[in-house]
């Protein structure tokens, strides 16, 4: 199978390529789309990604997340990957922050949010993608990060502050 090609950016997140997502290197920025859900009782919901994936295997992270594409924008992949990776169809998500990530990772991620009240089992994931989704108030999940940090993205302690 061949690898899906990804943008690749500048850092004024102006295209400049399109690249296999194996053949890319540190230096090369990419672009990634992420969806923070919270419900009305203002818990927030999380996914835990596939022990299967080969970048941090098992971490909770926002409930939805992917890599942009070719011929995609943010806004196409977030609608995307909120259908494949939860059954969330025909949604509109509000489009908040753009961060730039400079870490392992080298990135710009254009953030978006929604209000969904939903049970868990009500919610159709991707095994592929998500092993598990949780509802978590923010008193659970601040003390959850400073409990067990390792087992969340290292982003997800921002988020909090961000989206908490």
């Amino acid at each position: 199978m061949v690898d899906a090609k990804i943008i690749i950016v500048d850092e004024k997140d102006r295209i400049i390529n399109c690249k296999e997502r194996i053949k890319l290197n540190r230096e090369e920025i990419y672009r990634v789309s992420a969806l923070w859900i919270k419900n009305s009782n203002g818990e927030s919901l999380l996914a835990q990604r596939s022990f299967s994936k080969k970048h941090s295997p098992g971490k909770w992270g926002p409930a939805v997340a992917g890599t942009v594409e070719e011929g995609e924008t943010y806004d196409s992949n977030i609608k995307k990957e909120a259908e494949e990776e939860l059954g969330l169809k025909k949604r509109l998500f509000k489009k908040a922050h753009k961060a730039r990530v400079k870490t392992k990772y080298n990135y710009f991620c254009q953030w978006y949010t929604a209000t969904i009240d939903r049970k868990i089992e009500d919610f159709k994931i991707q095994k592929e993608e998500v092993e598990a989704i949780k509802w978590f108030s923010k008193e659970e999940l601040i003390e959850e990060l400073d409990r067990n940090q390792k087992s969340f993205l290292k982003s997800i302690k921002d988020c909090v502050d961000w989206f908490g």
